[in-house]
């Protein structure tokens, strides 16, 4: 076995949790029951990468078996990675058969024609996802296994998740693989990212409902009891505009666990309006800015702003929209009251 796979390997097996590498071993399926009985899970992790690596080397492992063993890991700790939506677009409405073989086949050969060194690495889930991982190298270097790029696909779909290497000069080869292979026509990035690659799966497939519970303040102790000389009025219409607020966000965001959204952004055009007599514009243009959104959990954040009294309610349809410009990137359709008459796609 090669040296360079060996040190993979130990390096790949020593990022696991003690207490699941025997799980990931079994997943990977390399090593054989028997050989894994050897193994001491007890010691220290060095100790059993080191046997993990003597047992590899029994089987002649090479770069695609540790590869496996890295998307295994990627898999389960996909949040350490930050994933990208890119969505796909073919010239007419006709819906093909998806061929596996052939889509590996495609992918491979497009992206070998422009680069030579590279590794070329799948795996596929019980949820018709398609785990691609592409290792990097140049015409002169072997490619680099510790920066990889991840393409998470789902067949059918138009819909594809990136990890890219931070190579980004190998962005444009891996989208035009993808195209090529899942026979598109373009794609382009939805400018949605998140650690969290379920949350925006949840987001671009509709699989969660745009309703959830909206934050309400804890009673403090001794019940909802008001002071002696307060203006029942008063009270009253407290009470009206909590009740206003929390009807109009979960119209708004709805009922149910949100997705966790990291970033978003989209461009805003607007006519810039001013006093005539100032004649501050010579020319009538329009306003042109990019807006940018990130938070460690940004719809969360935005459904909490009118509940702690920071944001009117109903919100801006600019923050409410995000999740439905998500599902509609290439085809945004204006809805009254969803969508500003100045939001246009980026």
């Amino acid at each position: 076995m090669d040296e360079t796979v060996a040190e993979y390997i130990r390096r790949t097996v020593l990022k696991i949790p003690r207490d699941e590498i025997k799980m990931m071993l079994q997943k990977w399926g390399f090593l054989s029951e028997a050989q894994l009985q050897t193994l001491n899970f007890r010691q220290m992790k060095d100790n059993i990468s080191q046997e993990v690596v003597q047992l590899c080397e029994e089987n002649s492992a090479d770069i695609k078996q540790a590869a496996v063993l890295d998307i295994i890991y990627n898999h389960i700790y996909q949040n350490k990675r930050m994933w990208s939506v890119y969505q796909m677009k073919k010239s007419g409405e006709e819906l093909e058969y998806f061929d596996i073989t052939d889509f590996k086949k495609k992918f491979k050969g497009r992206l070998r024609s422009a680069l030579k060194n590279v590794t070329i690495t799948f795996k596929e889930y019980e949820d018709n996802a398609i785990w691609i991982r592409v290792a990097w190298g140049t015409p002169h270097k072997k490619p680099n296994q510790y920066k990889p790029s991840y393409v998470v696909y789902h067949s059918q779909t138009p819909y594809a998740f990136i990890s890219a290497s931070v190579l980004k000069s190998t962005l444009p080869l891996l989208c035009q693989a993808l195209i090529v292979a899942s026979s598109y026509h373009d794609i382009r990035e939805m400018e949605l990212r998140s650690h969290s690659l379920n949350s925006l799966k949840d987001i671009v497939f509709k699989r969660y409902s745009q309703n959830f519970q909206t934050y309400s303040p804890k009673p403090l102790k001794g019940g909802n009891v008001e002071p002696k000389n307060a203006d029942l009025r008063i009270v009253q219409e407290n009470k009206s505009e909590k009740e206003r607020i929390h009807r109009l966000n979960r119209e708004a965001f709805g009922d149910g666990p949100l997705p966790k959204l990291e970033f978003a952004q989209y461009r805003l055009e607007t006519m810039f309006k001013s006093d005539p007599k100032m004649d501050v514009l010579d020319k009538k243009e329009p306003f042109r800015c990019l807006v940018k959104f990130s938070s460690p959990h940004l719809l969360e954040s935005l459904k909490s702003l009118a509940p702690a009294g920071m944001a009117d309610a109903p919100l801006s349809p600019l923050l409410t929209c995000i999740p439905q410009k998500a599902r509609n990137y290439f085809k945004i359709k204006e809805k009254k009251g969803l969508l500003p008459q100045n939001f246009v796609s980026p």
